[in-house]
């Protein structure tokens, strides 16, 4: 049965409906919630909370909330509750197509923020109390510990400050899966370390702790996470991977790497789902990762040997592995670790193990600079994320994504980023299915050739080539030279004609 899962008497006596359990938010609350990617998002209580959103609306009565949480969520979260226009304000990041447009359109206030300063930021107070937790488990045990399901994301902090708490008891996942998280109880202030030497360091509780008297519901459910369908990886992308490949067993043969590469981190996405594949195919043995995310490429090198561990703070993985997670639960809780985000992605940490960082852009300039986050500078796509977390403290930061978009109307590679998530500084690597810049030790001027030559589309090669000749020869010049007029008049271009294309 599933009060099974409900161990603790104390607890016991609080299971109610979800209903019951949304009926302790009350319009402009601030609510902390589970979810890191779909995985831990609540489900039960977020739909009725957008239902009583929805009565409220038709009665002509305000009804938002200020959502917080660890990454992007589920449907059931961020897409039933922009679909009510009830979220007022939002952080740290988005992944939902409604929630999107309501942000794009000011009707929801977002801020984007490095998801491993989210945590400490919430207790220094900068963003006011946490009226309700909403968090999903897998169980809760006799002692009250709370057994997370495939993410803990912000979950601690979130029970920390929160007035009330909700918790989902959710029997879809493995009860097997107890003794995979690893719950940090210290300090991630600047000043403190984290004592994490290997990958799969523990260093922490398995489970979740709360105090029982905030404990106000607890709302059985039974139903599987709101997985997104991964496109089939095209040409381009296994292109990407390919060069990187490449790259690896260049550096690797002249000892620049070791045989096993330091740890891996990677983003979500088809891009990155195919470097995992192409890791699966590849020469490289006994391989770790210490990543945010972990996608249906890792977790098929655990199964085939090529990977021996993986530290990360969810699971991002396609409809059909999540069919599988639960029969394999006992072989994978051997080899994971689940953090909380200000531990996984911690880029104290990141610098000591010496990660290699990668991760996908919308568009780099050809000094190296990154947008990750913003189309033609205006519209926000996500967010970043933990891509700045890695990036700037890896020992190699790589970023990748197609030459082009929207059919070739778009270039990937232009003279100016609309928007910056990522200093040239920070950009070691860039990849697309075109060739790899490696860029380290290169001037600006260099590095822009590099660039064009490697990673930009034939189409667009030429347009860039006379930007980048004339700024050079031009009467300011500079280290970084720039048309400051033209330096945007690409995007500008697409915005007016629908084409970065003269």
């Amino acid at each position: 049965m599933e009060q099974d899962r409900v161990k603790s008497t104390a607890l016991r006596s609080r299971i109610c409906g979800a209903e019951d359990a949304a009926a302790l938010i009350s319009d402009g609350m601030s609510l902390g919630c589970g979810g890191f990617t779909p995985s831990g998002a609540p489900k039960a209580v977020s739909r009725a909370l957008a239902q009583r959103a929805a009565e409220a609306h038709g009665r002509g009565e305000p009804f938002s909330v200020r959502l917080f949480t660890g990454a992007s969520s589920s449907p059931a979260l961020d897409g039933a509750l922009a679909r009510e226009n009830a979220i007022s304000f939002r952080m740290p990041y988005n992944g939902d197509a409604q929630l999107r447009g309501r942000i794009n359109a000011g009707e929801t206030a977002y801020v984007d923020a490095h998801l491993s300063r989210v945590a400490p930021w919430v207790r220094a107070g900068f963003f006011g109390e946490i009226d309700v937790a909403i968090i999903e488990a897998a169980a809760i045990r006799e002692d009250g510990g709370i057994v997370p399901t495939l993410s803990i994301g912000n979950n601690k902090t979130w029970l920390d400050m929160a007035k009330t708490v909700i918790i989902e008891v959710n029997s879809h996942h493995s009860a097997a899966i107890e003794g995979m998280h690893d719950i940090w109880g210290g300090d991630t202030l600047p000043g403190s370390a984290l004592p994490i030497r290997r990958v799969d360091d523990r260093i922490g509780e398995t489970v979740l702790r709360v105090d029982p008297a905030k404990v106000r519901a607890v709302v059985l459910t039974n139903e599987p996470d709101l997985n997104a369908s991964f496109r089939e990886t095209d040409d381009g992308a296994r292109q990407i991977a390919g060069h990187l490949m490449e790259f690896f067993r260049h550096e690797t043969a002249r000892g620049r790497l070791p045989q096993t590469l330091p740890p891996l981190q990677s983003g979500v996405g088809n891009v990155a789902n195919a470097v995992m594949a192409a890791f699966s195919e590849g020469p490289f043995e006994n391989l770790v990762a210490y990543t945010e995310v972990i996608q249906d490429g890792m977790l098929a090198m655990l199964r085939s040997g090529k990977m021996r561990a993986v530290s990360g703070a969810a699971f991002s993985v396609s409809v059909d592995e999540a069919k599988r997670l639960n029969a394999d639960m006992e072989f994978l809780r051997k080899h994971i670790v689940l953090r909380q985000q200000e531990v996984s992605n911690n880029p104290e940490v990141v610098r000591r193990l010496g990660c290699i960082a990668m991760n996908t852009m919308i568009e780099a300039d050809i000094y190296g600079n990154v947008n990750s986050t913003r189309v033609m500078g205006s519209r926000v796509q996500n967010g970043i994320g933990g891509s700045g977390d890695f990036a700037r403290s890896a020992l190699l930061s790589i970023f990748m994504a197609p030459s082009m978009a929207k059919a070739g109307s778009i270039s990937a590679i232009v003279p100016m980023v609309s928007h910056v998530d990522h200093i040239n500084q920070d950009v070691q690597i860039m990849v697309t299915e075109q060739g790899l810049a490696d860029l380290r030790g290169l001037s600006a001027r260099q590095r822009a050739r590099a660039i064009i030559a490697n990673c930009a589309h034939p189409d667009y090669q030429p347009m860039l080539l006379d930007y980048l000749n004339r700024a050079e020869s031009g009467q300011y010049g500079g280290d970084t030279p720039h048309l400051l007029g033209e330096a945007l008049s690409w995007h500008q271009r697409f915005v007016e004609t629908g084409s970065m294309r003269f």
